[in-house]
């Protein structure tokens, strides 16, 4: 069982991804770095925990179906690239109302981040649709309030939407999936703000 669940961790996300410890955020490498990590940690651990919850015992031999392992690799770029701008616009709607940053580069570091993730094997149809859609979501933000309103909710639908579970049972398990997530946001929420107490901008 441990040797299966450690597979299917490494399998979601490069580990090195979901593991590095920052001690402080002091340039937009570090954010960039932030960002891309902790939106792929959010990721794994709530849609694996999701499968591992749901499936059970079944769970441990599903993993080796080909289908099936499709399916999860589909479910955790989608929703891995909705997590990805949530927590983008979250820092930068944090940063420019609570440390003065004047420099929105928003649209860069998501679009960095996006371009680096194809040599892991993010699609050209999902990078295409990503890139669409954060620049759709980009012209309606309002960076003053975003940090302030549920900025973690859309990322929180997608595991919903996109975990390979049947219709029926995700719909008997929203809200509990809902909140999962919720919950691991509220920990790098937490942690970002740990990590920029001590920055101000000019």
């Amino acid at each position: 069982m441990l040797n299966t669940i450690k597979t299917m961790k490494e399998y979601l996300f490069p580990i090195e991804k979901v593991t590095s410890y920052f001690k402080n955020i002091n340039s937009k490498e570090d954010l960039q770095k932030f960002i891309q990590q902790r939106s792929a940690h959010v990721t794994q651990n709530t849609l694996y925990g999701y499968l591992k919850t749901r499936m059970g015992h079944k769970f441990t031999v599903m993993v080796d179906d080909e289908v099936f392992s499709q399916s999860i690799n589909l479910a955790k770029w989608n929703i891995y690239i909705v997590a990805l701008a949530d927590c983008t616009f979250y820092t930068f709607s944090y940063l420019m109302n609570e440390k003065n940053l004047k420099e929105n580069d928003c649209k860069e570091i998501y679009l960095n981040i996006i371009e680096s993730e194809k040599t892991n094997g993010l699609s050209n149809e999902i990078f295409e649709r990503a890139k669409s859609e954060f620049l759709l979501r980009l012209e309606k933000i309002d960076f003053e309030k975003y940090y302030l309103q549920e900025p973690f909710k859309e990322s929180c639908f997608a595991l919903y939407k996109w975990s390979p579970i049947a219709d029926e049972l995700k719909t008997l398990d929203k809200k509990i999936v809902l909140n999962s997530m919720r919950l691991k946001w509220n920990l790098i929420d937490d942690e970002f703000k740990k990590l920029t107490e001590n920055l101000e901008f000019n």
